[in-house]
């Protein structure tokens, strides 16, 4: 969940959560960043990435769902990496990390090639007013960052309500380089929900409609 969280809406991040080491210093961040130390609990276990994790709905149950997974959370609005990290915090989930940051400088800098096997993407802010459509997210040298960083198998996984910004989404990644599309995969054990934000839930009570891109990485 990406869309334009504001710090005002949960206050101050330090000052009602206790984010403890659950919430990694985006400002002592290596190049590339030290998964082993980052997770010292599963030093060498597979990582996931979620970009825009609001409040933490998805990446924490994704973490009780695959235990054996580490994830780290990049969220832009520093008070909602600080309360997502707060709450892995209160539900013991090692294999959580979040990252008050934003998201290319984080993927496009800080993480080594082939590094990630799924990065994940949901209700990403569609900044529909044209003049703030360079702001989006998904653009070419976006997505060229995340190829670096997943393997061969590695998938990109999107979600988003928005039609146009889907269409754009369409545009872009059509003829990207080394990917292929593939089926969108159950991210929770749920037969409602995609992948379990509260976005999502939201704009199922709604009745809207949701967009999916799934694509996988083949070839170096």
């Amino acid at each position: 969940m990406t869309r334009q969280n504001s710090d005002k809406q949960l206050g101050r991040p330090g000052r009602r959560w206790q984010p403890g080491r659950w919430l990694l210093d985006a400002e002592r961040l290596g190049a590339p960043l030290d998964l082993a130390k980052a997770f010292p609990h599963q030093p060498t276990a597979p990582l996931e990435v979620e970009i825009g994790v609001g409040k933490g709905t998805f990446i924490l149950a994704r973490a009780k769902q695959r235990p054996e997974v580490n994830l780290l959370g990049i969220e832009y609005a520093a008070s909602y990496a600080a309360y997502a990290a707060d709450r892995a915090r209160r539900a013991g989930l090692e294999n959580v990390r979040l990252l008050a940051a934003d998201a290319e400088t984080i993927v496009g800098q800080h993480l080594a090639d082939a590094s990630v096997l799924r990065v994940h993407i949901y209700f990403p802010d569609p900044w529909p007013k044209r003049r703030h459509l360079r702001r989006r997210l998904i653009q070419p040298p976006f997505i060229d960052h995340v190829r670096r960083v997943l393997p061969p198998g590695g998938q990109l996984l999107i979600v988003t309500d928005h039609r146009d910004y889907f269409e754009h989404m369409q545009r872009v990644l059509h003829d990207a380089p080394g990917f292929a599309r593939t089926h969108f995969p159950q991210m929770l054990d749920s037969d409602e929900h995609i992948v379990g934000t509260n976005f999502e839930k939201k704009y199922i009570e709604e009745g809207r409609s949701f967009f999916r891109i799934a694509l996988v990485k083949y070839g170096d």
